[in-house]
């Protein structure tokens, strides 16, 4: 059930770990933060010029991750699990000081963040939480894939559904409402790829530390990792996952239901972008 007051965190909580696209060590601290802040970002390796919004306008790249860049060109990228471990948490203001430009990717899911804060307790303010309220039906569409979202009663619905040649994804749909289902099993779901587009992906500069332990690997009908997967639709599931992370960019929580077919972060961004070209597409409610 959604809470309707504002959170934060009750202490600060550090994260280290490696970049899954740079491959660069990185130290990162959430701290708690004042009512109707939202989620900042600050370089702290940078002396001026080093706060970074989490807002969809400032979505500056969407090439395998989410990137966030602010107008002096500061950037700080891969915030879409962490994102998503926020919005799950029912966290709505938080400060987090970061040493270089990528979040640690940690096992590629949100688990470990999860399972950081919440042990940790919350802050409760005595400041309502707003919402957003999807009036009507928005759209976006490239080629086959597309994502949509339209007027729900009092939930965020994602429906998701992938579609790939190789027989081991193959096509894959789930169905979450994120404020009532036990959402275990899409924070737990890594980031993936197949074993044939590595090479393709370090070419361009990407995946620079990714491995076994942040991501999983599919080659053919198998997976590299040992155990193999932790869910039997952790493929769509962490589609799902990076969804979340990348509607948290609004600032708030939504109400609405959303259908994505072979989407990622470029849809995700595209339609918010849509929806707030518009002022009928939405209102922004205060809960009290």
């Amino acid at each position: 059930m959604l809470n309707i007051y504002q959170q934060t965190i009750s202490k600060p909580l550090t994260f280290c770990g490696i970049g899954l696209h740079s491959g660069q060590k990185s130290k990162m601290t959430i701290y708690p933060g004042k009512e109707d802040q939202g989620i900042i970002f600050k370089r702290v390796d940078l002396t001026k010029n080093n706060v970074i919004l989490a807002d969809y306008k400032s979505v500056s790249s969407t090439r395998l991750c989410t990137t966030l860049e602010n107008k002096f060109g500061t950037k700080v990228s891969t915030v879409e699990h962490l994102l998503a471990a926020l919005y799950i948490s029912e966290i709505d203001n938080v400060i987090i000081e970061i040493n270089n430009e990528e979040v640690p990717i940690l096992d590629g899911s949100a688990k470990e963040f999860i399972k950081k804060i919440l042990p940790t307790g919350l802050k409760i303010s005595d400041a309502p939480i707003k919402v957003i309220k999807i009036n009507q039906k928005v759209e976006f569409k490239d080629g086959e894939r597309f994502i949509s979202i339209q007027p729900s009663k009092l939930s965020l619905d994602i429906e998701f559904e992938l579609k790939y040649k190789n027989k081991l994804i193959g096509n894959q749909k789930n169905k979450i409402n994120v404020y009532e289902d036990d959402l275990e099993e899409i924070f737990n779901s890594r980031t993936f790829c197949l074993y044939e587009d590595i090479e393709a992906i370090k070419k361009i500069g990407l995946a620079k530390g990714g491995s076994l332990d942040n991501a999983i690997v599919v080659k053919g009908n198998n997976i590299l990792n040992e155990g193999g997967l932790r869910n039997d639709k952790e493929f769509v599931n962490h589609k799902i996952l990076d969804c979340i992370g990348d509607l948290y960019t609004t600032g708030y929580r939504i109400i609405g239901s959303v259908i994505c077919s072979q989407g990622g972060h470029f849809l995700s961004n595209q339609l918010l972008r849509k929806i707030f070209e518009n002022k009928d597409n939405f209102s922004i409610i205060e809960i009290k």
